[in-house]
């Protein structure tokens, strides 16, 4: 369901970055689109609001693979009152940062696809979040010779890719690298 007024929806994230610059110490500027301009031109995102960062503090939000940015979405998303499922129609993103990773995405699943074609065994990506597994899952179907499936449940869950109709292998779920507080 699309967001019902874009201004308003756009008023209300201003106001949330405002209220995060100045009681929250951050030196981050935005520019807000909604609408038509804010459409994802490589189609990866049905977004309808899109919130780009700048200033100082923009290497606060991109470190640790975005997961600040990938916050301030989620809030955004939810002072909307977007159903789970819609949170992609608001989209953050910070010195080109959620575009390179596509990028980078895309090149994981191109080398995932071929090394599966070749080898005829199923490859398991590490864990992501839902967004990200969903541009896997749709870089993949254009792309010959592979199918997909998501697997795990909450932060441990994982994409794995297959052979052509032959989903039924078993795949290996990811190990997950071990902490130095771990032992």
């Amino acid at each position: 369901m699309p967001i019902a007024n874009l201004q308003d929806a756009a008023q209300k994230i201003a106001g949330f970055l405002s209220t995060l610059n100045k009681l929250g110490g951050m030196r981050l500027k935005y520019r807000i689109t909604a609408g038509d301009g804010a459409r994802d031109p490589e189609g990866m995102e049905a977004r309808q609001i899109y919130v780009e960062l700048g200033g100082p503090d923009v290497p606060l939000v991109t470190q640790h693979n975005g997961e600040l940015l990938r916050a301030l979405e989620t809030i955004a998303a939810q002072m909307l009152r977007l159903d789970q499922r819609e949170n992609d129609l608001v989209s953050f993103d910070a010195a080109n940062f959620k575009a390179l990773r596509a990028q980078e995405l895309k090149l994981q699943a191109e080398i995932a696809a071929d090394k599966v074609i070749k080898s005829g065994i199923p490859y398991a990506f590490p864990p992501m979040n839902s967004r990200e597994r969903r541009q896997m899952h749709l870089v993949f179907k254009s792309i010959e010779g592979v199918e997909t499936a998501s697997s795990g449940e909450g932060q441990d869950r994982f994409l794995a890719v297959f052979p052509q109709g032959k989903t039924n292998l078993p795949v290996a779920a990811p190990v997950k690298p071990r902490g130095f507080g771990r032992r």
